[in-house]
């Protein structure tokens, strides 16, 4: 699958990262992103992460967006529904070294965090990090994959 921008990127957030989320957006419009935004669209403190997150999970399995951002109360939440779609490699992120290397070594392509827990100056930093990293594909990181990829089937 061909994904058509590498600053196309989907994000979303149920009530517990509703203000993040909001904050981030205008980041990332600041910083020349083209955003699909997945909900919620306002705060709605009896709404759940999976509605939001799976969609999201989906669209970056399909290579409809570059990479995708979901963000919950802690994060856990949407880091666990976003692993259960095929091809999705999400984490929870809570440092810098991880935004990158996780990308770098691991392939991710969908960070979680936590909108109770992340401030927004270290989600910004994480973020960037985490879009600008690449893949380095080394032989290692690809048999590691496949292994990852094998279960998915």
């Amino acid at each position: 699958m061909q994904i058509k921008s590498k600053k196309k990127i989907g994000i979303c957030s149920d009530h517990g990262g509703f203000e993040l989320k909001e904050k981030i957006v205008s980041f990332l419009i600041r910083n020349n992103y083209d955003i699909i935004d997945f909900g919620a669209f306002s705060l709605d403190n009896t709404d759940d992460f999976p509605d939001f997150v799976i969609p999201l999970a989906k669209a970056v399995s399909n290579a409809e967006v570059f990479r995708g951002i979901a963000i919950c109360g802690s994060g856990v939440g949407a880091c666990i529904a976003a692993n259960k779609i095929p091809g999705v490699r999400a984490a929870l992120i809570n440092d810098y070294f991880s935004a990158h290397q996780g990308v770098e070594d691991d392939d991710m392509n969908l960070i979680c965090l936590g909108g109770r827990i992340t401030g927004f100056a270290s989600a910004e930093e994480y973020i960037l990090a985490f879009l600008k990293a690449e893949f380095i594909g080394a032989e290692r990181h690809l048999r590691r994959l496949k292994k990852i990829q094998d279960i998915e089937k």
